[in-house]
């Protein structure tokens, strides 16, 4: 739960986090969006997109507060990122 762990605290391997704690990272996902958020990975990223029914068999708007801040969306997001390897270096 490691990765899951950071991405509810908002540290992980991402561009949102290394605009404040990493600069001479890039900012930028690798799927060509300007700035990588956990937003965008678990509501839009296309480079996850065919895990991302994992998340919506929880909610199908892919709340972010309900993903990170109840239990079975933090179920639902540890599985995604288990499968996807979202949040990893």
């Amino acid at each position: 739960y490691g990765r899951t762990l950071q991405c509810r605290t908002g540290h992980a391997f991402i561009g949102e986090y290394y605009a404040d704690f990493v600069r001479t990272e890039t900012t930028d996902c690798p799927c060509g969006e300007h700035f990588q958020t956990r937003a965008h990975i678990i509501q839009e990223c296309p480079l996850f997109e065919e895990h991302r029914e994992i998340l919506r068999t929880y909610d199908r708007d892919l709340s972010l507060q309900r993903l990170l801040g109840e239990s079975d969306g933090i179920e639902a997001l540890a599985e995604f990122i288990r499968r996807s390897d979202a949040f990893a270096k």
